[in-house]
């Protein structure tokens, strides 16, 4: 068992591509999925059949597993999920994909071969702090976890995004931070698992939130930029991502286990 950071970080570390069992990396990522899509749901940031999450094929890196489109997320199941290419073709699966999610995903997808999953969807406060066109104020410690951390972009706000030329647009905008403020449109978050990807979603709903209800009130304070690094630091990088999940992942096993057939 893992007792430090760096022997954690080394238990994680993805196998190699010629010596990854496909199969059981491919189940284990779609269980991932589906629990993060439940956990959107039950966090009340799905909203009609608007939202997606995707996480790259281990086999093939032009696929992508997702959501089919329509289905709620709070019922989600492993079984439910679609696979996709990045022609827009289901390749696994009889439900329809989001025209939506194959267009961000699959840009998004090519431009960071180091994305393995990505989560959006037409939260409320996330769709709404993306309007006020400000960027995110690093105003409490939990901002500070995206900290130079957020990538901003105009192209195609407001617009339902199903042309790809304006979705690799908006990859391009990305660049190499693990969020994007697409503006009018909402949130956009990224990860080297579902699991971080669907925390920094879940998260920066969250401090949106907390910084709209603080310039409601006032003018909010921000900490120094030492401070903020210090805290993305300590809570921005990947793994933190990933390990802030495991608490939703031991709930729904624990009290929704169907998720996983």
């Amino acid at each position: 068992m893992a007792n430090t950071l760096d022997e954690l970080i080394e238990d994680l570390k993805p196998e190699a591509a010629d010596e990854m069992d496909f199969e059981a990396e491919r189940l284990h990522r779609k269980q991932r999925l589906a629990a993060g899509l439940r956990t959107m749901g039950r966090l009340n940031l799905a909203e009609g059949v608007a939202g997606h999450v995707t996480v790259r094929d281990p086999e093939f890196p032009d696929r992508f597993w997702v959501n089919p489109f329509g289905h709620n997320f709070k019922l989600m199941t492993v079984s439910d999920l679609i696979c996709v290419d990045h022609h827009g073709d289901v390749v696994v699966g009889d439900r329809p994909v989001n025209t939506a999610a194959f267009a961000i995903h699959s840009e998004l997808h090519k431009a960071r071969p180091d994305v393995i999953a990505a989560a959006h969807s037409h939260s409320m406060y996330g769709r709404t702090f993306s309007s006020l066109g400000t960027p995110l104020q690093m105003i409490s410690q939990d901002h500070t976890m995206f900290y130079n951390d957020v990538a901003y972009c105009k192209v195609g706000s407001g617009t339902p995004v199903v042309d790809t030329e304006i979705s690799a647009q908006m990859a391009a905008a990305l660049g190499d931070k693990k969020v994007m403020i697409h503006q009018n449109h909402g949130h956009i978050t990224t990860g080297g698992s579902v699991d971080a990807a669907v925390w920094w979603f879940v998260s920066l709903e969250r401090c949106m939130q907390s910084q709209l209800i603080a310039m409601s009130a006032g003018t909010p304070i921000e900490v120094s930029d030492e401070i903020a690094q210090q805290g993305w630091d300590v809570q921005g990088q990947d793994l933190s991502g990933w390990f802030q999940f495991q608490p939703f992942w031991d709930e729904l096993v624990a009290r929704e286990p169907e998720f996983m057939d």
